[in-house]
């Protein structure tokens, strides 16, 4: 599959540059290519000459080198691979690409590119989770760049969480699937996402907390795999992703239209946080303060789109994903709705006071499906949806 392909690997500053050598072999072993660029940082980790060695070919780190910049060397380099791959892509070489800087050869490669992008992060746990390198991530998935990992597990500096740089067999997976449109090419899949705002009068309405990360998130890797993403989202917090087909709507009854007008697909994964009931007369103008009473409101039952999905008895997709934000007996209560919409699987998670998951960037999920229960640590929202895109993919064969 990699036969012939050639791979611009850039090798950031960090302890896990050293997994970037048998990641060089791996990718030689299947008969890639691999053009080498170290970072000033990165040569505190690994050497020029084992990098180069491993190669076997010029390894390249400076972008003032006036042999081939008189030939516009950069300007090539970033055009003639198949693919740019950043591992280690650390905190501040995310924060640096994310910002169109060009101030090294590394991140001027990466900004006069029209070349596919897959970074592999790997951090501190704290640095991971930190708010800036999670606006950062955001900012290079709605650019396009492709991410494969960071796992959880111990660290050099002694912590334990997300951070640890994807094993080289994994970056290649990556690789792999950047190169070849990824297993889910070919397939369609329906997504939802964000909350329902539904009216009382022009300017009053009924919603919850959801910010619409989750469902961005697994639009956007699902994409990465290849899939058609149909994308349905109610009024979110943040941008749909790039690379997807987008429907917005505002009411359940809409979505519930979208999703019809949507099908068929393959898969239909229902993380919007629809809102349960709607004022059964909205007011066509504003309602005004009454004096000696308060408005009395009439509240109707929306439309059950998980449900109305999952029991159809034709053209029901093949695989079909609920969402069961639960405040109390999370696993009872998300099974329980498993068994009552007739969903495939649900995700289920606690976003009870104190969580911070509800409107956050982590989630601590259970996958529950017909054959048991999956218990997945906690982790950053992108990489719950890259597990469960994986996951999605699997099922789908």
């Amino acid at each position: 599959m990699l036969a012939s392909k050639n791979i611009l690997l850039i090798i950031g500053g960090g302890i896990a540059a050293f997994k970037a050598l048998d990641l060089i072999r791996r990718l030689r072993e299947r008969g890639a290519g691999v053009t080498p660029v170290l970072t000033r940082a990165g040569a505190e980790f690994v050497t020029p000459l084992s990098v180069s060695a491993l190669a076997g070919r010029r390894l390249f780190s400076d972008l003032f080198d006036l042999t081939d910049e008189s030939e516009m060397g950069h300007i090539e380099l970033s055009r003639s691979a198949d693919l740019i791959v950043v591992a280690p892509a650390t905190a501040d070489l995310m924060a640096r690409m994310a910002q169109g800087q060009a101030d090294d050869l590394a991140s001027t490669l990466l900004l006069a590119t029209d070349t596919k992008v897959l970074i592999a992060p790997a951090m501190n746990v704290r640095m991971w989770e930190h708010p800036a390198t999670q606006r950062n991530l955001g900012t290079l998935q709605r650019d396009g760049v492709r991410v494969v990992g960071p796992n959880d597990g111990d660290m050099a500096c002694g912590e334990h969480g997300p951070g640890r740089m994807s094993e080289p067999l994994e970056i290649v997976a990556a690789i792999e699937a950047a190169l070849t449109d990824g297993p889910l090419r070919g397939r369609r899949v329906l997504v939802t996402s964000g909350p329902t705002h539904e009216p009382i009068d022009p300017v009053r309405y009924i919603a919850n907390r959801s910010s619409g990360a989750q469902g961005t998130a697994i639009a956007r890797a699902l994409a990465d795999l290849g899939a058609h993403v149909i994308f349905v989202t109610g009024p979110a917090d943040v941008p749909p992703p790039e690379g997807v087909e987008v429907i917005r709507v505002e009411t359940a009854q809409q979505m519930l239209d979208a999703v019809q007008d949507a099908l068929p697909v393959d898969a239909a994964i229902f993380a919007a946080a629809v809102a349960d009931w709607r004022v059964k007369d909205a007011a066509s103008s504003k309602m005004k303060k009454d004096k000696g009473g308060l408005p009395r409101l009439e509240f109707a039952e929306n439309p059950d789109i998980l449900a109305h999905v999952a029991q159809m008895t034709e053209g029901r997709p093949t695989l079909v994903v609920g969402f069961a934000a639960e405040t109390d007996d999370v696993f009872a209560n998300a099974t329980a709705k498993r068994a009552r919409k007739g969903c495939d699987w649900i995700v289920a998670n606690d976003v009870s006071d104190g969580t911070g998951i509800m409107g956050g960037a982590e989630n601590d999920v259970t996958l529950i499906a017909g054959d048991g229960a999956e218990d997945w640590p906690r982790m950053g929202k992108t990489q719950v949806a890259a597990r469960l895109a994986e996951r999605i993919a699997q099922a789908l064969g």
